[in-house]
């Protein structure tokens, strides 16, 4: 359906359904880390986010329209002040030694970015390259992020989305992987509404989102926890925000 409501009465959830939904989905990884994207594939994880500013660069392949540029820039400036928002973390849109990158890449373009893309992450596996640049056609959009070795905050990521795509499903692209590269990083059947959930009712992201990435980044949980430490604090935060008169 793609919808961009954000959810709506026919949509309700309760602090319980917030908490574990937040376990689903920042304490699970969709992928092994060295994966080569082909197969979904869950993996317990510890709480992994961004613990300084985020320096964004939107890129484009030499394929891509400039009329598209110019609105696919628009979308990511705007979108990106609204992470910034809801998590805390400072955000901005800036060419100069950029560590959240966002590439929209036509299908040439992609196929020929693999030393790039080495250039970029120097740890990258030889699988994750080779899907990048061959990414089967059902894979509408990815997002890598790396870290330091044996810590759990954020070095660097890289969003790619297809070019190709029509403006409502980049919209959605967007959406999903920046927000994946903030650290909700796992998909679930039960999330609802919600942007990770692979059903695709929902394009962009929904207020019960932006509540996950609020817990994501709530002071209360610490960078590096493991889901048994973490899972009840969370269920805590959740019952905190959707309190009547707590915040």
């Amino acid at each position: 359906m793609l919808r961009g409501d954000g959810g709506g009465p026919d949509t309700p959830f309760t602090d319980t359904q917030l908490a574990r939904n937040f376990v689903r989905i920042a304490l699970f990884n969709e992928y092994r880390d060295d994966s080569d994207f082909q197969r979904p594939q869950a993996t317990i994880s510890k709480l992994r986010r961004w613990t300084g500013p985020i320096r964004m660069s939107v890129e484009f392949g030499d394929t891509v329209p400039l009329a598209q540029r110019d609105l696919d820039l628009a979308s990511v400036s705007a979108y990106a002040a609204r992470l910034s928002r809801a998590s805390g973390v400072p955000i901005r849109i800036t060419d100069r030694n950029p560590n959240f990158r966002v590439l929209f890449l036509g299908e040439d373009d992609r196929r020929a970015y693999g030393p790039r893309l080495r250039e970029i992450i120097p740890s990258i596996s030889d699988a994750t390259v080779r899907t990048f640049v061959n990414l089967p056609r059902d894979q509408l959009c990815v997002v890598i992020g790396t870290f330091a070795p044996g810590q759990s905050s954020y070095t660097k990521a890289v969003a790619m989305i297809r070019a190709e795509h029509p403006n409502l499903m980049r919209s959605a692209c967007i959406h999903e992987e920046l927000a994946q590269g903030m650290g909700l990083a796992n998909d679930s059947p039960g999330a609802r509404p919600s942007i990770f959930n692979d059903d695709e009712e929902f394009a962009l992201l929904t207020g019960h989102d932006e509540l996950l990435l609020r817990m994501l980044y709530d002071p209360r949980l610490q960078t590096g926890m493991d889901p048994a430490v973490a899972a009840p604090i969370a269920r805590q935060i959740a019952r905190d925000y959707l309190t009547p008169g707590q915040s």
